[in-house]
């Protein structure tokens, strides 16, 4: 029976690498047993983001589809100025499902204080110019930064519209003339826009942010106090006196973080995706199958890395745990950026947008929920860029970790 060779220099350079990953996963082991016993922060950690997301999705919709629905289908009242100089074009609107009223006193201040939502003026002049074959003046009041205001507008614009269109065939029939004549272009439209992104403008602008937010501080609790906490209570010191690597137990507590993070993102992918179900219209108006979910959660990981080892950064550099908690003021504001900046300044879709951080998840998020296809060279992009930061922010963590005076209560 032939003897087995192992080679001594194989075996020498396997120990590090295997003594690593045991400090890897002691100090992986150790964080989360720690987070366990705090059974509260557990639940909140986890739990919270899994249970609010999906109820504001819900109530989201509820409310959208309650207001869509009501203003859509009740009959809509509109005061009235000089409603005796057009009985016809009140007939007319009559017919529309539109109520005309007596105006106030001041029809401006009314929609102002919001006591109406629009207001038709017709001028004096308005019979004698219809006589003469004239424009007659109709104007439209309205106060456009109220939302709510908006589909009463749409309706009555698109009544206004309709007579103006019905009344100047009329008036080119009765002159033996073709009405088509003054349509010399036939304008049609073709719309492009996946049913998802017609249907989920606001929930699709709102999930990217939630999303982006669970996954940045899902492991928060957990860092600061492996880092920031243990250096208050003096028990980081014996920590940092082991014969083990600086960048293990970085590595150990950024693991314990995201298994943290990647279970509470996980868990608000599933309930969103169960909250879907119980309202088909949120199934309708964001794409959330099984695929989709796990372009999600790849999309995620990334940022789960991001925050973890910024937030690890952040606490081994601060003296206290309240100093460290003191970041969380500006830190929680990162994830919003995208939001704002795509909110007053839309940006057309570029490679280069894959690789910023933050808004890179806001654009990847945005194609998953609206059902786009992603090109290899996008993931490739991203992933690369968001890794990339990752193992940067880690290098630092590490080279703080590396400093005697880690060790020194403030």
């Amino acid at each position: 029976m032939s003897a087995i060779h192992i080679d001594p220099g194989t075996t020498r350079s396997a120990r590090p690498a295997r003594r690593t990953f045991a400090t890897v996963w002691t100090v992986l082991r150790k964080e989360l047993r720690d987070i366990v016993r705090d059974r509260r922060t557990l639940l909140l950690t986890v739990f919270l983001g899994p249970v609010l997301t999906p109820l504001l999705m819900l109530g989201l919709f509820t409310l959208m589809q309650s207001r869509t629905e009501t203003q859509l289908e009740e009959k809509l009242e509109v005061p009235v100025l000089g409603a005796e100089h057009a009985p016809n074009l009140l007939a007319f609107l009559a017919g529309q499902g539109i109520t005309v009223t007596e105006p106030p006193g001041d029809i401006d201040a009314a929609v102002l204080d919001q006591d109406v939502d629009v207001a038709l003026a017709i001028d004096p002049q308005f019979a004698e110019d219809w006589r003469a074959g004239r424009p007659a003046r109709v104007e439209v009041i309205h106060d456009s930064t109220r939302r709510n205001a908006e589909i009463p507008v749409k309706r009555l614009r698109a009544a206004l519209t309709a007579y103006r269109e019905q009344v100047g065939a009329l008036r080119l029939y009765a002159r033996g003339i073709d009405a088509s004549i003054t349509r010399p272009i036939s304008l049609g439209s073709r719309d492009l826009a996946t049913p998802e992104a017609k249907g989920g403008i606001v929930l699709s602008m709102l999930l990217p942010y939630l999303l982006i937010f669970i996954s940045f501080i899902g492991g928060m609790a957990l860092i600061l106090d492996a880092t920031a906490g243990e250096r208050e209570r003096q028990s980081l010191e014996p920590l940092l006196a082991t014969p083990a690597s600086r960048g293990a137990l970085v590595s150990g507590k950024l693991a314990a973080a995201g298994v943290l993070g990647l279970l509470s993102v996980l868990l608000t992918l599933l309930a969103l995706k169960g909250s879907a179900q119980l309202a088909s219209g949120i199934g309708e108006m964001l794409d959330v199958r099984l695929a989709s979910v796990g372009k999600l959660l790849l999309i995620l990981v990334p940022m789960i890395l991001i925050g973890n080892s910024l937030l690890t950064l952040l606490a081994a550099s601060a003296k206290s745990l309240k100093e460290a908690q003191s970041h969380m003021s500006w830190v929680v504001l990162l994830p919003m950026l995208p939001s704002m900046v795509l909110m007053f300044t839309p940006l057309k879709t570029q490679l280069w947008q894959f690789a910023v951080p933050f808004l890179a998840q806001n654009q990847m998020i945005l194609k998953v929920v609206r059902g786009e296809p992603i090109g290899a060279e996008i993931w490739a992009v991203y992933l690369l860029a968001g890794f990339g930061l990752a193992a940067l922010l880690w290098f630092a963590a590490v080279r703080l970790y590396r400093q005697e005076k880690l060790a020194i209560a403030g």
